[in-house]
C-alpha cells in the first residue's frame, strides 16, 4: 500500500489543489468543499472544520485545508426526478432552467437532512418559498438547481472568512455535467468555475497520490499536464445582480426554523 486518503482528500489532490489558496467542490448526493491553506492550520470562526489535506512521504510536509459539507446538492435534483416526478432524467433540468427565464420569484431549501454548513442546522426541514398561481414546474426546477449553487457559495464566503483562496473554483461529481448549475454557481461567486474532464477525481487523486510515492512522478507539478479542463465557467452577472440574489436567499435561510 502506497497511498490512503479520504474521500474528499483524494478528490482535492485529484484536482490538483496541492498549493495554499486552491479549492474544489465535489458534487455528489451532498457537496463537499476543500480549501488547501498549505502548511498553516486554520481553526475556522464560521463554522467550518479543519482537516487534513495530504502528507507526501518523499517530502514530509503536511498540508491542511478547510472543509465544508453541504447535506444535500445532486440529492436534490434526484428528489425532483424520484419523488416530485416532474423530470424523466437529471440531465433534463439543466435545459429547462436555461430556458426559464428566472425562478418566478420561488426559493427551495432542501433541508431534507438539516442544513450543514456553515449554518448545522440538524433539525432544519426543507421548504419552498414564493409559490403563487403562476408558478410552473420548470420553476421549482429552476429553483432547486439554484439552491444547490447558493449552498456551496455560502461555504464559499465562510473559507475566504478565515483564509484566503484564488479565483477559481474546481469542481467534480456527478452533478458538474449539469451546464446550468456549473454556470449559476460561478455567477453567485464571482469567479471561474473549472469542470475537468475527468468528473471522478477521488481514483484520480489516490492515483496521483500513489503514483508519487512509488516513484513514477516525483513530485505534484509535474502532474499539471495530466489535468485535461473540459470546461470554464465565467461570471455573466454584475455585482448588483449577484448582491441580490444572495440577500434573497439568506433572507430565506433565516426563515428556516431548526
Amino acid at each position: 500500500v502506497t497511498a490512503i486518503a479520504g474521500d474528499q482528500q483524494a478528490a482535492l489532490f485529484g484536482q490538483l489543489c496541492w498549493q495554499a489558496g486552491q479549492a474544489k467542490n465535489t458534487y455528489g448526493t451532498g457537496g463537499f468543499l476543500m480549501l488547501n491553506t498549505g502548511q498553516r492550520r486554520v481553526t475556522s470562526r464560521h463554522g467550518l472544520l479543519t482537516t487534513l489535506a495530504c502528507r507526501l512521504s518523499n517530502d514530509n510536509k503536511v498540508s491542511y485545508a478547510l472543509e465544508g459539507s453541504v447535506f444535500i446538492a445532486g440529492a436534490a435534483i434526484q428528489w425532483l426526478r424520484d419523488n416530485l416526478q416532474i423530470v424523466a432524467t437529471a440531465a433534463q433540468t439543466s435545459a429547462i432552467a436555461q430556458t426559464t427565464v428566472d425562478s418566478g420569484g420561488v426559493v427551495v431549501v432542501p433541508a431534507f437532512s438539516g442544513l450543514g454548513a456553515p449554518y448545522w442546522k440538524a433539525e432544519a426541514k426543507g421548504a419552498i418559498f414564493g409559490l403563487t398561481r403562476s408558478t410552473t414546474r420548470n420553476h421549482i426546477i429552476r429553483a432547486t438547481l439554484e439552491a444547490i449553487a447558493h449552498q456551496t457559495a455560502d461555504v464559499v464566503e465562510a473559507m475566504t472568512a478565515d483564509a484566503e483562496l484564488t479565483n477559481q473554483l474546481r469542481v467534480d461529481g456527478g452533478a458538474v455535467a449539469n451546464d446550468f448549475l456549473m454556470q449559476h454557481q460561478a455567477d453567485l461567486l464571482g469567479i471561474t468555475v473549472e469542470r475537468p474532464s475527468c468528473h471522478e477525481t477521488t481514483a484520480l487523486g489516490i492515483a496521483y497520490l500513489a503514483g508519487i510515492v512509488g516513484g513514477i512522478w516525483s513530485n505534484p507539478a509535474e502532474l499539471a499536464s495530466h489535468r485535461l479542463i473540459d470546461r470554464l465557467f465565467v461570471p455573466q452577472i454584475d455585482e448588483q445582480q449577484r448582491q441580490t440574489q444572495r440577500q434573497t436567499w439568506r433572507a430565506t435561510i433565516d426563515r428556516i426554523e431548526s
